[in-house]
């Protein structure tokens, strides 16, 4: 199945994983429906080097990536929820509470440290590695992302496409924070179409 390149927008690998099921047309799209899904979105993402992805497919046995990517949409719906109850504001302590399953799944990593070369001038630099022993650590990079978004991101710039039918979530970075759209080329050229029309019909009468 040729499936069509993800989506980027969110300025925030949380919020990009929260962006892969979208519409970016006119019907949804999941880019995580399935295994295959899953292994593919987190290549384009960059959440895991391409000879760790390949490793886990050799690996897995029939079925469990698929049941992988179901734990991925679970823990994608789950965080989304929260996300869209906080946005807009600064997270407070009392967050914390409903972050359970967040932090769950960060205890199940297995990362480690190791010397490796370095090159620039330095021979040495401290890598982080991360063991890939089963499908399911897959969920862990994503685990990661999802963290460094509520722990770095400020929550108040955190928005949603004001696209009438988008569903696309974004970290406004923009000076002044006045970012509104998902994208220029998709919903603000659709908006700015629209208000074109509307000016043109209000010029008629």
């Amino acid at each position: 199945m040729v499936r069509s390149p993800a989506l980027f927008v969110g300025d925030a690998p949380g919020l990009d994983f929260l962006n892969s099921i979208a519409t970016p047309l006119d019907r949804p799209v999941d880019w995580i429906d399935d295994g295959e899904g899953l292994l593919d979105w987190l290549g384009q993402a960059r959440l895991v080097p391409a000879e760790a992805l390949a490793t886990v497919r050799r690996r897995a046995l029939p079925g469990e990536l698929d049941k992988v990517a179901d734990q991925a949409r679970h823990l994608r719906e789950w965080f989304r929820g929260f996300v869209h109850g906080r946005k807009g504001r600064a997270l407070k302590a009392a967050d914390l509470a409903e972050l359970g399953p967040l932090n769950r799944l960060l205890e199940r990593d297995e990362t480690f440290s190791r010397i490796a070369p370095a090159g620039s001038g330095v021979p040495f630099a401290l890598q982080t590695g991360r063991k890939w022993r089963t499908p399911e650590a897959l969920l862990l990079p994503i685990g990661e992302a999802l963290a460094n978004l509520v722990c770095a991101e400020d929550f108040s710039h955190v928005k949603a496409c004001e696209g009438p039918a988008c569903t696309l979530l974004f970290a406004d970075h923009t000076r002044g924070h006045r970012r509104r759209w998902c994208s220029m080329a998709a919903c603000g050229n659709r908006a700015k179409q629209a208000a074109h029309r509307h000016r043109h019909k209000d010029d008629q009468h």
